[in-house]
């Protein structure tokens, strides 16, 4: 099993550099322009930097035990917490296109919200395999579990940022179904998101804007936003082979946000549907092997739940870019991980690459071992109680062989003595006879 696991592993780390390095190539062709100045090598040099922070941070995580991850994660979210609270202030947090996400270090600038999906599953993880016990209580697992995403999507919410703010609730909603949540809170917490989100799209005209130019899109594309008619018709024009790296016209100020949010159209453009099926198809690599990886671990357990809910929502953001490229959602703002242009999103998703594969180097049980073995648990007046591991028994003591019956030997027969006659008839001397 261990050579299966070495070779997932090393699957997994390749097609994440494939699709790193593949990011840097496609940063560079999509920030050309139509003049020619230095506006591409400055992203190239900010998008390298960014790569560079982030595998040293990633290498750090990927060597740090389980058991620190699982300490450290607390402090990390409060820290998230307290920048998510900083950057709302105003005068701090900077504001652009009328959302305040972001604290700049003079060239620097940090997005706290993508911190809050690295410290969020952390926390929920570690909370799960330590109160496990009150997973399926009627009132005190609710809000046990709810209140760490109840603190920090609000705060998320107010920058606004309705992108991070799926991906916190979908994150929290994948861990807790892998823990064994119970249907009955999924159906409250859906029963109630629904009249919130109608309350934000009613209140937040440009949503409802985005949600009409949507469905135009499909009805009379004339009439569709601005950047799903230049994101289709750069799709449209590479064909099946493309026009060719760095040949593509609609990056030249046509195509909004070229090299972050619609960089998976350039790809379409240049190296046509063969490119962007093979960006597709290293991202299910990616999800496949990551999958074998964590298979051998312990369901459950802080490390697969943790590792299970990153690299899901990884790929959730990749396959959220892809369809707001091809206006299979509505519109909206979001990177492509480890392809789009560098910055808090590139660092917190090789950070998260980082922690799977820490992760994935837990202890496994072996294979004829039961996968529940050690978590037993029993229910009484509804409410589970967990139990010792089961004590393993004894092995089978060797059948002892009965000693040896030694039959005893025939005893000597007696020795008689026969008297012997001398010449004159008188008796002589007895000889014994054997």
């Amino acid at each position: 099993m261990e050579s299966t696991v070495e070779q997932d592993r090393r699957w997994f780390i390749t097609l994440a550099a494939v699709l790193l390095g593949f990011g840097v190539l496609m940063v560079h062709s999509a920030s050309i322009t139509s003049r020619p100045t230095n506006f591409e090598q400055i992203h190239l040099s900010r998008h390298l930097m960014f790569v560079t922070l982030g595998l040293a941070v990633a290498a750090i995580a990927a060597v740090t035990p389980a058991r620190t991850l699982r300490a450290l994660a607390p402090w990390l979210f409060v820290a998230t917490l307290a920048l998510l609270v900083i950057v709302l202030v105003p005068g701090i947090g900077t504001r652009v296109k009328g959302a305040q996400r972001w604290l700049r270090f003079g060239p620097i600038s940090l997005q706290p919200s993508e911190l809050a999906k690295l410290a969020l599953p952390l926390l929920l993880g570690a909370l799960l395999d330590r109160y496990r016990h009150y997973l399926r209580s009627w009132v005190f697992g609710p809000v046990l579990f709810c209140l760490p995403a109840a603190l920090m999507v609000p705060l998320v919410l107010l920058e606004p940022d309705l992108g991070t703010t799926l991906f916190l609730c979908f994150s929290a909603a994948i861990m807790l179904w892998l823990s064994g949540w119970p249907l009955r809170n999924f159906l409250a917490g859906l029963a109630a998101a629904i009249p919130a989100v109608v309350y934000i799209v009613i209140n937040k005209p440009y949503m409802l804007q985005r949600i009409t130019g949507f469905v135009a899109t499909w009805t009379d594309l004339n009439q569709a936003p601005y950047q799903i008619q230049q994101s289709l018709a750069t799709l449209g024009a590479g064909g099946f082979w493309g026009v060719g790296l760095g040949k593509g016209w609609q990056k030249l100020s046509f195509l909004p946000e070229a090299n972050t949010d619609f960089v998976f159209a350039v790809i379409g453009e240049e190296l046509g549907m063969l490119g962007t099926l093979s960006v597709v198809a290293l991202w299910a690599g990616l999800l496949h092997f990551g999958l074998r990886l964590l298979s051998p671990l312990e369901r459950g357990s802080f490390e697969r739940t943790v590792a299970t809910t990153l690299l899901m929502q990884l790929v959730f953001q990749a396959a959220l870019n892809i369809a707001v490229v091809t206006a299979l959602v509505p519109p909206k703002g979001i990177s492509h991980p480890l392809i789009s242009c560098g910055g808090s999103n590139l660092v917190v998703s090789l950070i998260s690459l980082g922690v799977i594969v820490s992760l994935s180097s837990a202890p496994r049980r072996p294979i004829s071992e039961p996968i529940f073995a050690e978590r037993r648990s029993l229910v009484i007046n509804r409410r589970t109680i967990n139990l010792p591991p089961a004590a393993p028994e004894p092995p089978a003591a060797p059948p002892v062989k009965p000693p040896r019956r030694r039959t005893p030997k025939a005893p000597k027969p007696a020795v008689v003595e026969e008297p012997t006659a001398s010449w004159d008839g008188s008796p002589g001397p007895s000889v014994q006879s054997p």
